[in-house]
Parts: C-alpha cells; structure tokens; sequence
C-alpha cells in the first residue's frame, strides 16, 4: 500500500531540486566547492534514508535516521552560505529549498524522538 505522504520519494526529490538549483548558480571557486558538497550532503540524506528502511535493529535504523539528519542540517547550513554570498540567482527557487529543508529537518528531529521514546 503506498502511502500518500512518502517520505523516501521527498527526499529525493529533495536532492533533485537542489542540483537543479545548483545549475543555477554563479560560476566561482567559492560557489563550485560550496555546489559540490551541498550535493554530497542532500544527496546522502535521501541514500542513507534508503539505508535505515533496512535497518538491522532499532539501534541501527535511529543511527541511520541521525544521519540523515546530520546531511540535511550541513545542507541548510550550507543553502545559507550560498544565499549570504548571492550565489545562486534563482531567489524564489533557493527560498523553497531552504524551506522543504527546514520542514525535512523537523519531520527527521520527530521521527528519530519518537524511535527513542518507543524503545525505552
């Protein structure tokens, strides 16, 4: 049964929208290091997600979940890097991105507390 609401298929395109906002993006040494590690970090958050749907226990998949986490939050801080430098001109895309990013943040902070809560 799939689901209406699925987390896994947001994350990705999540990642899709970020590299699409990156080909946006000003051509400088700043901008192309910055473009380079935030598609490693939106991108891990969608592959480790990935992961912790297999997760081995529950140990493991709140791990995974941190994860994920942690990718998303490098993500935000580097989307305002990016905004505080003027890097990517596409201002109405960039606000919608930091904004799906906040919203997957939060749902991944509520996720992994209530993993938490039930394994105690």
């Amino acid at each position: 049964m799939k689901r209406k609401y699925d987390l896994e298929e947001r994350l990705i395109q999540f990642s899709i929208n970020i590299i699409e906002l990156c080909r946006q993006s000003t051509k400088s040494f700043a901008s192309e290091h910055l473009i380079k590690q935030i598609i490693r970090s939106s991108t891990s958050s969608a592959l480790n997600y990935g992961e912790a749907q297999s997760a081995e226990s529950t140990k493991d998949f709140q791990h995974k979940m941190k994860i994920c986490l942690k990718e998303l939050r490098e993500t935000l801080v580097n989307l305002k890097i990016q905004k505080g430098i003027n890097s990517i001109d596409n201002k109405e895309n960039l606000e919608r991105v930091l904004v799906e990013n906040n919203e997957l943040i939060a749902i991944f902070v509520s996720s992994i507390r209530t993993s938490q809560n039930k394994s105690k």
